[in-house]
Order: structure tokens, then C-alpha cells, then sequence
């Protein structure tokens, strides 16, 4: 049985994560859905440099942590932080997104 598609953006639309993430295998412990134009960020949390932002697909981050799709509804305009994989998320509304 196949699962449903979780997220708003589909499965090959960017979203940003970080070369920690990609490179050094470092959770994703925060989430923003950006309101500006309904992208999505899957960081780790440790930087927040422009050298350091990566692109990848929606389905990428999903194959790097599938916990992600428990924050799949967050609202655009919020973000999500927890400090550990498995552990509970925290929703906000986000000044930055």
C-alpha cells in the first residue's frame, strides 16, 4: 500500500537545507514553512550561514528523516524545533518565515 504525499509542496519542489545535514549526517531538529512563498527548511540548527544552505527536493529531506512527515501540517508562517529525532515537536508561529 502506498503512502500519501504528506506535505503541501510536492515531492520534487525545493526546499532548503544545510551542508551539516547533507554532509555530516546531523539531525533535522528544526522546520519553517516559509509564508513568503510556501517553501519549506529542514535544518539542523547549528548555522544559519548562506555558504552553508543547500537545495534539495521535498522527497529528499523526507528519505533523510521520514519523522519530518509528523510536522507535514505545519501552517505556513510557522516553524518547528525539537532537540532530538524522536523527539516532540514544538510549534510556533515564526517572525522569520
Amino acid at each position: 500500500m502506498e503512502i500519501a504525499w504528506p506535505f503541501d509542496q510536492g515531492p520534487r519542489v525545493a526546499a532548503l537545507t544545510t551542508h551539516q545535514v547533507l554532509n555530516h549526517g546531523l539531525p533535522i531538529l528544526n522546520v519553517v514553512h516559509y509564508s513568503e512563498d510556501e517553501d519549506w527548511a529542514f535544518t539542523c540548527g547549528t548555522t544559519d550561514a548562506d555558504a552553508d544552505a543547500r537545495l534539495i527536493a521535498m522527497e529528499e529531506a523526507l528519505q533523510i528523516d521520514p519523522t519530518i512527515a509528523e510536522i507535514a501540517d505545519l501552517p505556513i508562517g510557522w516553524g518547528a524545533s525539537r532537540t532530538h529525532i524522536g523527539g516532540p515537536w514544538s510549534r510556533y508561529e515564526s517572525p522569520f518565515a
